[in-house]
C-alpha cells in the first residue's frame, strides 16, 4: 500500500508580515509542555530543586536550545555558506536547526545554571532528558508536514510518494523518527525513571538518553534522504550519523559509571 503526503499547509495563518507556522508551533508546544512535565515529576519525586529554579531555568532552555540549534545547523551543515558569508548563521529566517547543536546548547545551560544555583548537574540535566523525547516527537510531525528530512527511495509495503519532490515511493523517515525518538524513547526514560528516580541516581537516565537516542537516530539515518549538498561520509554514513556517535559513546561512559558508584 503506497500512502500520499497529504500535503499540508506549513503556514497555519498569516496576517501582513507574521506568519505562524508549524514548525514554531512545534517549539512551542515543546517547551510548554515539557516545562510542565518537569515540575509535576519534580514535586513527586525526592528533589532539590524548587518550582522557582525551574521557572528560572526555563528561560536559559530556551536560549539554549535556539542559539545551539541554529549554530550547530550552520557549521555542521552549512559550513561553505558561512565561510562565504558569516553575517548568514544570522538568517534565522531561512530555517535550520540542528538537534545536535541544541543539545550542546542545553548542555551548557544546564552546566551554566547549575554552577550559578549551586544545583547537582546531573539532577536537573536528568529532568532535561525525560521531556526532550516531546520536543524531538513535535520537531518531526514538524519536519514531516514541511516535507523536509524525508526518506529514501524504497520498496516498503507503507512507502509515502512526496509528490512536490518526486512520484517515487519513499520512506516516512520522519515518521519512524517521531515514533523512535519521541513516544518509544519517552516511554523508556519514564518507566526508568519512575523506578530508580527515588534512589537519587544521578547521571544514569541521562547517560541512557544519549546512548538510546544516538542508537535510534544513527540506525534511521540510514533509512533517510542524505543531505544533497553533504552526501554520505565512507559512502554509508550521514552527517548525522557520525555526530550520533559520540553520543552514544558518553552516554554509555556516563550511564556505567553512575552505575557502579551507585553499586
Amino acid at each position: 500500500m503506497i500512502l500520499i503526503h497529504p500535503s499540508i499547509d506549513p503556514v497555519i495563518f498569516s496576517f501582513n508580515f507574521l506568519e505562524i507556522r508549524w514548525y514554531g508551533l512545534a517549539y512551542v508546544a515543546a517547551f510548554i509542555i515539557g516545562g510542565y512535565l518537569i515540575k509535576f515529576f519534580n514535586q513527586r519525586y525526592p528533589s532539590t530543586l524548587n518550582r522557582k529554579l525551574i521557572d528560572d531555568f526555563f528561560v536559559w532552555a530556551i536560549i539554549g536550545v535556539i542559539f545551539g540549534g541554529r549554530i550547530g545547523y550552520v557549521f555542521f551543515y552549512q559550513i561553505e555558506n558561512f565561510i562565504k558569508d558569516p553575517i548568514y548563521i544570522f538568517y534565522i529566517w531561512k530555517g535550520g536547526m540542528s538537534f545536535h547543536g541544541g543539545l550542546a546548547g542545553m548542555t551548557l545551560g544546564v552546566y551554566l545554571f547549575s554552577k550559578k544555583n549551586n544545583i547537582n548537574f546531573f539532577e536537573l540535566s536528568d529532568l532535561v532528558s525525560l521531556v526532550t523525547p516531546i520536543g524531538l516527537f513535535f520537531g518531526r510531525i514538524a519536519n514531516f508536514i514541511n516535507i523536509e528530512l524525508y526518506g529514501r527511495v524504497t520498496n516498503f509495503p507503507f512507502a509515502m510518494i512526496y509528490p512536490t519532490v518526486d512520484n517515487l515511493p519513499r520512506h516516512p523517515s520522519q515518521l519512524y523518527e517521531a515514533c523512535f525518538e519521541g513516544i518509544i524513547l519517552f516511554l523508556i526514560l519514564f518507566i526508568f525513571f519512575i523506578r530508580n528516580y527515588s534512589k537519587q541516581q544521578f547521571g544514569m537516565l541521562s547517560g541512557l538518553f544519549l546512548l538510546l537516542y544516538g542508537v535510534f537516530r544513527f540506525l534511521i539515518e540510514f533509512l533517510r534522504e542524505p543531505d544533497e549538498h553533504l552526501g554520505l561520509f565512507l559512502k554509508y554514513f550521514s552527517m548525522g550519523q557520525l555526530l550520533c556517535i559520540p553520543l552514544i559513546v558518553v552516554g554509555i561512559l556516563i550511564y556505567l559509571k553512575k552505575y557502579q558508584s551507585h553499586d
